[in-house]
Order: C-alpha cells, then structure tokens, then sequence
C-alpha cells in the first residue's frame, strides 16, 4: 500500500504544482483520500491530452473501472481499484465519476465549443464534480456542494485561459468565442485584433471572478486545516487571473503558475485567516 501511495504522489506532484503544494496542509487522512482521487483523475486526463493521444489506453482505463465497480471484483489497476474504495468509503455518487470520464472521453474527439452552455456541459463533468469530490471527502454538508461547484468551475476557466497556446498545439477551443468578434484564439488572430482579443480575455476572467465569489462564500464551511489547503489553491488561481488580466498576451509567451515559494508563503498567511472565517448562512443561490 506504501509503494501504491508513493506512485500516486508521483502522479500528482508530477501534475500539479498548485495543487499539490497546497494540498500539503491537508489533514493527513484528508490527504490521502486526494492523492488517491487526483491519481484518477490525471490519469484519465494524460490519456488523453497525451500527443498523441492514447484513445485505447483510456477506453481500456475506463473499462477496467467501470466494470470493476459494476462487479465488485478488483481491476487490476491499483489506481481505478483505489478510486472505488474510495468512492464506496467516501459515498461518492457513481453519476460524478460518469460525468468526469465523459468530459474526458469528450477531448478525444470535440475540438470546439462555441457557446457558454456547450463550455459549462463540459466543465461539469471536468472540474465541477472534481468540487464535489473534494467536498465529500472534506465531509461538508451537501448544503456546500453548490459552493464546490463553483470552485472547480472557476479554477477550470482560469486553466482555459491560461493554457490557450497549449490548446491551440491541441487543436482545442474551449472558451466560447459566439459574438466576441474573433474566429480563433490563434497567436496571429489575437495580435492582428489586439484590443478586441484583450477585451474578450478580460471579460472571461470577470467571469471567473464572479465564479469564484461564490464560492469563496461558502469556505467557512470547510474546517480550518481544509480551509487553508482550499484558500491557498484559490489564491493561486486568483493571482493567475490578475496576472493574466493585466497582460492578456502573457498566455502566448509563457505558461502563468506560482512559485512554490509563493504557495508556501500563501500557505502560511492563510493559516493565521483560516481561524478567523466565521461559518456563513447557507447560501440559497442556484447553480447557473
């Protein structure tokens, strides 16, 4: 079992400087339980944003999980065969790793999403229930489920805008572009309509923001040592954004992500406000 979680810890220190790094202040049995579900995750997510892709490798991946859990029987796969010991131990619902696998089966053949709606189908399954993931193994009230969602909702948007160079090598556009005046998001589309490509950036980062205020509304809900892990992974994205805001151009010229310094820092500052978060009124938004 030693051998099995130092395997996923490659796996996610490998993926995720943010994450990783923030998810050091975790509860160790909390922990746990995250490494275990970002090894799933990434996986399935490296079949298929691998060059080229490994379409049987996810198939076969997805297989493997899919009839493991209908059965009962182990897999075979450490990581599919830990993922559903985790979502029977943790009662996660079946439909969230369905719509996860989804999303991603979906990148093996969309290039392209035009409208708001088409990019939030996809986000659901990507990020929002990685949120609600999280939340259960955080054990918060379903009544902080809507919050999760929108966390992995807005720390997705921030990687599509982030990561548009990388997507555009992909053959990738997630960000809706119906009515934003660009065809594409392309290096020479974007320079030869600077201010219209600025102001289209910006205004998805806006976006995010809101996204991300919701959510930030429900973090009294996560208890403290959670808390700090949570902030500081937001925090980071939030300094993506401002980063990006300022110069829309930057995603052209290098991949925006904090220092591990930086985390660290951020780690430390938000364990002192973390004891300060008073628990909010359960918020009575709706999922939009």
């Amino acid at each position: 079992m030693k051998r099995t979680q130092s395997a996923f810890e490659k796996i996610f220190r490998r993926g995720s400087t943010t994450f990783f790094n923030s998810s050091l202040f975790f509860p160790a049995k909390v922990r746990r339980d995250v490494v275990i579900l970002y090894a799933f995750v990434r996986t399935a997510d490296d079949f298929v944003d691998s060059i080229p892709q490994d379409k049987e490798g996810f198939h076969a991946f997805r297989e493997r999980y899919e009839l493991a859990r209908r059965t009962g029987r182990d897999s075979g796969d450490p990581i599919a065969d830990s993922f559903i010991e985790l979502s029977r131990r943790r009662k996660f619902d079946d439909a969230w790793a369905e719509a996860f696998l989804n999303s991603m089966e979906a990148d093996l053949t969309r290039k392209k999403y035009e409208t708001p709606d088409e990019v939030l189908v996809y986000i659901h399954g990507s990020a929002e229930v990685i949120g609600f993931f999280m939340a259960s193994i955080m054990e918060l009230p379903s009544t902080a489920m809507e919050a999760a969602a929108f966390l992995g909702r807005a720390m997705q948007y921030i990687n599509f805008i982030r990561d548009i160079a990388e997507d555009n090598e992909l053959g990738r556009t997630y960000l809706p572009l119906a009515g934003s005046g660009l065809e594409d998001l392309t290096e020479d589309t974007a320079r030869s309509k600077p201010e219209v490509f600025a102001r289209f950036i910006r205004s998805q980062i806006d976006l995010y923001r809101e996204w991300q205020a919701h959510a930030e509304a429900a973090f009294g809900w996560i208890p403290w040592r959670s808390r700090v892990a949570v902030m500081t992974a937001g925090e980071m994205y939030k300094w993506a954004a401002t980063k990006i805001y300022r110069n829309p151009f930057i995603v052209y010229e290098k991949k925006v992500k904090p220092s591990r310094q930086r985390i660290i820092l951020s780690l430390l500052r938000n364990a002192a406000k973390a004891h300060r978060c008073r628990r909010p009124e359960a918020p009575n938004r709706e999922l939009t």
